[in-house]
């Protein structure tokens, strides 16, 4: 049984997403969950972009003990010395260097000449090869690049020490028959091919990203490229959770091949990239959408409860969904909320379970039944990296259909409570006006989304936010029964994470 390599890039390519704003910590607790979802390889950012990627990038090679740690470099030996210091602390680094090789990158692009493009191909992959012994290359815009050219590029950075060499669809070009063949033409026409891992990274512009991945895997590929939630530039990358599930699922066209995820732990890491990202997982979303594993039509609801594979080709406890069972309530303990949460997947230390316990007991007794979902997203609320600076403390509002809305929050400040009323166009607008003349900070809101979390009119209301301000785009989610308090908690968390950028 061959193992397909499965090679993250969630925090690189995943982040370039326009929105898709993460700091040191979220990136830290985002590889943290691939590391246990069993992820081989991680691409922790693009060192030599900024000085916090680079510093991410450390902490993350530094922290992580299973996955190889990866860093991203074009081929110039400022950015490829960037990305060695970023994963040398890892205990298995790697550096990924890139340089476009199709005709319409090499004369618009970098204008330079295929001779040029080969000569820093080599010159790159050998430079890089003196600092780490783990070297991949991408040709960028390899679906575009002529079929001789690659070639040559492909067999010139094996013999300079490319461990792997990724054959990337840069564009969202190609098409699933198109690209097995490319994969396959060049394991007949690289003379030393045998001696690196072919991998693809695809994106999603035509909606074949995931397609064209799996057809190269079963036309030789070994590694394949992909993001949580298939977030990425534009139109996103190959999923990962569609990729490997594709592969679980049709063992009889994927004979001999498998990976090393754990998929029971798929829901958990793509809801907490959406929390984290912002990006919300729309309900008809192969593998984690809300919808997936919901059956509306009374045939199949009648072909489900005789036997499920009559309409379901996977379990959904195989990708980790809960489901909205009931599990506790207000005379609950402490001791079985904790032991709920480990059945959830979910490592909380004392003083966490603590926050929580008080949490939980305040939603118990606004709502008879809580289900697992509402956990999670307390969990969600509460349990964060960054220590807030600002807290709510208490809120009141005035509203109506004949009056102007109006809001006085009261916020914790250093243990100190400072207050502030404000009129708006609703009472979450006054709200806001009314956190800004607390805080100084005049924050933009760019996106303002509501969710219900579970079913039912006590649901818990769970509220996103994408907000601007000191020149940052962040995004948060806050959660409550009551939906103006969610709306305050979300707005918070985005202003405290913009203070301790």
């Amino acid at each position: 049984m061959e193992k397909i390599i499965i090679f993250d890039t969630t925090l690189r390519d995943g982040e370039q997403a326009p929105g898709a704003s993460l700091n040191p910590a979220e990136k830290l607790e985002i590889a943290h969950a691939l590391c246990d979802l069993g992820v081989d390889v991680i691409e922790a950012g693009f060192p030599v972009s900024s000085q916090g990627d680079l510093e991410s990038v450390k902490q993350i090679a530094r922290c992580l003990k299973g996955p190889v740690v990866c860093g991203l470099a074009r081929a110039i030996k400022a950015d490829i010395d960037a990305a060695s210091e970023g994963v040398k602390y890892a205990k298995r680094p790697r550096i990924h260097v890139f340089l476009a090789t199709s005709k319409i990158h090499m004369q618009y692009k970098l204008k330079k000449a295929e001779d040029e493009i080969l000569r820093l191909a080599v010159e790159s992959v050998s430079y890089a090869k003196r600092s780490c012994p783990d070297i991949e290359f991408s040709p960028e815009d390899a679906t575009r690049t002529e079929a001789r050219f690659l070639f040559r590029v492909v067999e010139s950075v094996i013999d300079a020490g490319a461990t792997t060499v990724n054959i990337p669809d840069t564009v969202g070009y190609t098409d699933p028959q198109e690209y097995g063949s490319l994969i396959r033409a060049i394991r007949e026409n690289v003379p030393n091919i045998d001696k690196a891992v072919i991998s693809v990274h695809c994106h999603n512009d035509l909606g074949l990203a995931v397609a064209n991945s799996l057809a190269a895997v079963r036309n030789g590929a070994r590694q394949v490229e992909c993001t949580i939630n298939g977030i990425g530039e534009r139109a996103g990358n190959a999923s990962l959770e569609e990729t490997v599930m594709a592969i679980k699922t049709r063992k009889d066209i994927f004979a001999g091949v498998t990976t090393g995820i754990d998929t029971r732990q798929i829901y958990k890491v793509s809801r907490l990239v959406s929390k984290l990202t912002g990006f919300v997982v729309a309900p008809n979303k192969a593998i984690v959408g809300g919808n997936a594993f919901r059956h509306e039509s009374g045939i199949h609801q009648d072909g489900v409860l005789k036997e499920r594979s009559t309409y379901e080709i996977m379990k959904p406890e195989d990708v980790g969904f809960t489901g909205t069972g009931i599990v506790l309530g207000k005379h609950s303990g402490r001791h079985a909320l904790s032991e709920r949460l480990k059945e959830l997947g979910l490592k909380l230390n004392d003083a966490e379970l603590d926050k929580i316990t008080v949490r939980f007991k305040a939603l118990a007794d606004k709502k008879k039944t809580i289900f697992d979902d509402d956990l999670i997203s307390i969990v969600d609320d509460e349990i964060r990296l960054i220590k807030p600076i600002f807290g709510l403390e208490a809120f009141e509002i005035n509203s109506g259909t004949k009056i102007t809305p109006s809001a006085t929050v009261t916020l914790k400040y250093k243990n100190k409570s400072l207050a502030a009323t404000s009129n708006g166009d609703g009472p979450v607008d006054a709200c806001y006006k009314a956190i800004d003349k607390i805080t100084g900070v005049k924050g933009e809101l760019q996106d303002y989304r509501i969710e219900a979390v579970t079913k039912g009119k006590d649901a818990l209301g769970e509220v996103g936010v994408k907000l601007k301000a000191k020149g940052r785009v962040v995004t948060a989610r806050g959660s409550s029964t009551d939906i103006i308090e969610a709306s305050i908690r979300a707005y918070l968390n985005a202003l405290n994470k913009i203070e301790s950028f």
